[in-house]
């Protein structure tokens, strides 16, 4: 039986999980637990050269983390510690640390800061310590790598005493831009300017200078800058209270409306929240919801690049910055002014440059390794390496 930490990603309905080498820095199987917590699951692993396929009977996370496990063991890999992605880890949890009832409670008094994402890892942490109380737990923070932002870029314009009551901006998807700043002195970028647009069902954008965060698009919570699947990405706040005093919705409706019904399904008018198929539909509404995500991406660059007074390049990442040629098109066309020009052979080959060799600025498309980010940060945790 063989070492091996385990790097967990829970959504509301699936479990991505992947098993590393002790040190972190190599893949030994990945994962899926599809319609996670709920009946009808199904569990399936690759590993080997080989995929296995399990449908769950019942609908428990226990019983789905615990499949996991006993599948892994069927492989000789057995946990060496878990590492967990965690959305908020509010201003003191600036680093990956070892879960204590201390700091899951601390994690719980965030809920309201983050209440879709916050109540399922947690739920994921209990299920692990039920099934193995002597198994070391590890919380990997997506706020984290924006922790050390400018204190003007994290303030709102409100009282001050809000502010030091913790409503201030914070930012996410801090995992994947982690794993993407690891790799931009691979294309010369170690110095430079950088912003990184994660382009997924969550969406957002962050300015890197040095391959540090300068300034993020999200702020407060992860409903916040960028259009995303069924998120608005910026709103006006007014439209919250018009909801309120006019439309009669209560708080769980505007919650809702703000996570469930808006972004790109809203705007599509109920068609998709999936990029592809709103690309390949022939309907207007599809349509205008595909211009509006590229057109609120290339402002905010802009916006970002101010952040930085500067620009030097810019990286695609996540499932559509990855995988979708028409969305990069789109984005750079409108970031043409700023110097950038698309080399469309090489966009739709998916190279990783996708700008022409002569173009005064350059365009990367990356992808990003949450898990892997979080595998590393564990394994230098578990090693007392403070050089995270």
């Amino acid at each position: 039986m063989s070492k091996a930490l385990i790097a967990v990603n829970a959504g509301s309905a699936t479990l991505k999980f992947r098993a590393y080498s002790p040190d972190g820095r190599t893949l030994l199987a990945r994962g899926l637990v599809d319609r996670f917590g709920m009946e009808g699951g199904v569990l399936t692993l690759d590993a080997a050269g080989r995929r296995e396929q399990l449908t769950l009977a019942g609908g428990s996370r226990d019983e789905a983390v615990g499949a996991m496990l006993n599948l892994l063991a069927d492989h000789a890999l057995q946990p060496l510690a878990v590492a967990h992605r965690v959305v908020h880890g509010g201003a003191d949890y600036q680093a990956p640390v070892v879960l204590t009832a201390e700091v899951l409670d601390d994690l719980a008094a965030l809920i309201p800061l983050a209440p879709l994402h916050q109540p399922v890892s947690l739920a994921v942490m209990s299920a692990f310590a039920r099934l193995d109380a002597q198994l070391t737990q590890i919380a990997c923070f997506d706020t984290a790598f924006h922790a050390q932002q400018p204190t003007i870029a994290t303030r709102f314009g409100i009282a001050r005493h809000w502010h030091d009551a913790g409503i201030r901006r914070y930012g996410f998807h801090g995992l994947s831009y982690a794993s993407i700043a690891r790799h931009l002195p691979e294309l010369g970028l170690a110095d430079a300017r950088v912003v990184v647009l994660h382009l997924g069902s969550g969406a957002s954008a962050c300015a890197l200078h040095a391959g540090q965060s300068v300034a993020s698009s999200m702020g407060f919570s992860a409903v916040d800058g960028l259009l995303m699947g069924s998120r608005p990405g910026n709103l006006d706040p007014e439209v919250v209270l018009y909801w309120i005093e006019h439309a009669g919705m209560d708080v769980a409706a505007v919650r809702q409306e703000l996570y469930k019904k808006s972004g790109l399904l809203g705007v599509s008018g109920g068609l998709s929240a999936d990029m592809r198929e709103l690309l390949a539909s022939k309907e207007d509404a599809a349509r205008e919801a595909v211009e509006l995500f590229c057109y609120r991406a290339a402002r905010e660059v802009a916006s970002l690049a101010t952040a930085m007074r500067g620009l030097d390049a810019v990286v695609f990442t996540a499932g559509i910055g990855e995988r979708s040629p028409e969305v990069r098109n789109r984005i750079l066309k409108q970031l043409a002014w700023l110097g950038f020009e698309a080399d469309l052979a090489a966009n739709l080959a998916h190279a990783t440059r996708l700008t022409a060799a002569g173009s005064p600025r350059h365009a990367y498309v990356l992808a990003t390794d949450e898990e892997g980010e979080m595998a590393r940060q564990a394994a230098a945790l578990l090693a007392g390496d403070v050089e995270l």
